[in-house]
């Protein structure tokens, strides 16, 4: 019997690597810019020419893994 061979990469793989990428862009950016409006930031890491929900998924998974927070009046800071 012979062994099985490694998995195939998949993009999933590349997907989390890439967004690991993009929360940092957005913790980079906090932590250069202090408080900011979610859509300042967006502006400021170029999410616009992100793909569809990237940005929106990668600030949650951010958020979600407490690297970022939001302040009382709405602002994002880094934590």
């Amino acid at each position: 019997m012979s062994p099985m061979p490694p998995p195939k990469p998949t993009t999933e793989g590349h997907r989390d690597r890439q967004v690991f990428h993009e929360m940092g862009q957005i913790v980079r950016a906090l932590e250069a810019h202090g408080p900011t409006s979610p859509d300042n930031l967006r502006e400021v890491v170029g999410g616009a020419w992100w793909e569809e929900g990237r940005f929106e998924r990668a600030l949650a998974l951010a958020a979600s893994d407490g690297l970022v927070h939001t302040t009382g009046d709405g602002s994002l800071v880094a934590t």
